[in-house]
């Protein structure tokens, strides 16, 4: 195959068996075709062109022109029967006709480019719905059921046109992020931004976004006030993935000064790994007033989990939820409100930060009530309650 640009050799069929004749000449006609000696002559013979147009006939003496002989029939045998003649010019019978070669090289020629032409479409359109297929599936799959996010239904087609979203959204209303601000977290529900700290950073997927901790001190996110009124009834929730293995992480707190009000996250309790929810019953967090539920029968390293701590005001009693299943509740004679704002990826221990978050966090929502586990299994599987109205969200 060529580019078109230069004609490719075309090779010409042999003549038949036992013909002894040129191209396109009846079989007995020349006995020795183009290229062989005339009949008495010996010796090498000039190697002539099939493209050279055949000399007038008649003209010189003797000879023959471009082309075979005028051989005699063999003795006994019929005479041959006369070549047509061709016109002249004039119209005059002149010399015996001769195939048109370059007409029928160009015609071959025409052939193949048109086959060429037809097997590189077909070629290129395979490629192309090859390569369409591919990009429908990467465009559309998921390998993570988990990510698919809850989006509000902009109406289905019907026959008179699409349905019209009676409350259209706009770019700004899906962004993860405060307009003109990348690095503080939008809330959803309220007006609380959280910014984020030099060591933290958000996380782009496919479908969601996430905001990422390191473990070390300059990673975290703080809110501008506290979220959550520690004296009344709340919930707390945030889907988790830890990295570490050992030491206190947090993945939620309130407060500063010399302790955290509550704190829900990661730790090494007795020696076994564990979820954990702790709240501050007593002032500048003495060791001794502080309460805690823990879960330590389940995975807590490198798996996503959905932690729920609630505090019931009334029943005075805190609990926590590991994805949709109770961990178990204890009992407090209330929480200290201490001062400071919601804090994501660390905690404030005897007046210093610590327990610094390793890994990334979502789906964080806060609750001026105590949720049940219908509710919470809501929640798992990112289909909250239309009827229970978080009071802040970030990263949903």
């Amino acid at each position: 195959m060529t580019d078109g640009t230069d004609r490719p050799h075309s090779p010409q069929p042999d003549p038949a068996s036992g013909s002894g004749g040129g191209y396109g000449f009846p079989p007995g006609r020349i006995p020795g075709g183009y290229g062989y000696p005339q009949p008495g002559q010996s010796g090498p013979h000039p190697a002539t062109n099939p493209y050279q147009p055949e000399p007038p006939t008649g003209q010189g003496s003797g000879a023959q022109g471009f082309g075979p002989p005028q051989a005699q029939p063999p003795l006994g045998a019929e005479p041959f029967p006369p070549a047509p003649a061709a016109p002249d010019a004039l119209g005059a019978p002149g010399a015996a006709a001769q195939p048109d070669w370059q007409a029928m090289a160009d015609r071959t020629e025409a052939q193949r480019r048109k086959r060429r032409m037809l097997t590189i479409g077909i070629g290129a359109l395979a490629v192309v719905l090859v390569a369409g297929g591919a990009a429908f599936f990467v465009l559309n799959g998921s390998d993570d059921p988990a990510d698919k996010p809850v989006t509000a239904s902009s109406g289905s087609p019907s026959p008179s046109g699409p349905a019209q979203s009676p409350d259209p959204k706009t770019p700004e209303d899906d962004s993860p992020t405060v307009p003109g601000e990348p690095n503080l977290l939008r809330d959803r529900s309220g007006k609380m931004g959280i910014a984020l700290g030099p060591g933290a950073s958000l996380g782009e997927l496919a479908k969601r976004t996430e905001v990422r901790f390191k473990g070390t001190a300059d990673s975290y996110a703080q809110g501008a006030e506290a979220a959550v009124d520690v004296t009344k009834s709340f919930s707390v929730s945030a889907r988790a993935y830890n990295v570490a293995e050992t030491g206190s992480r947090m993945a939620v707190s309130q407060g500063d000064g010399d302790s955290y009000s509550f704190e829900l996250g990661f730790e090494v309790v007795n020696g076994k790994k564990a979820w954990v929810f702790r709240v501050q019953t007593g002032d500048k967090g003495q060791a001794a007033t502080a309460q805690q539920v823990v879960v330590d029968n389940v995975d807590t390293t490198r798996t996503w989990a959905l932690l729920t701590g609630t505090y019931d005001a009334e029943k005075k009693t805190i609990a926590l939820w590991v994805d949709d299943k109770p961990g178990g509740q204890a009992q407090v004679s209330g929480i200290w409100a201490g001062p400071g704002p919601l804090q994501l990826g660390r905690a404030r221990h005897h007046g210093i930060w610590s327990a610094a978050w390793d890994g990334p966090l979502d789906h964080i929502r806060i609750y001026d009530q105590v949720l049940g586990k219908e509710q919470i299994t809501g929640l798992k599987n990112n289909k909250p309650d239309k009827k229970t109205r978080a009071t802040h969200q970030w990263l949903i």
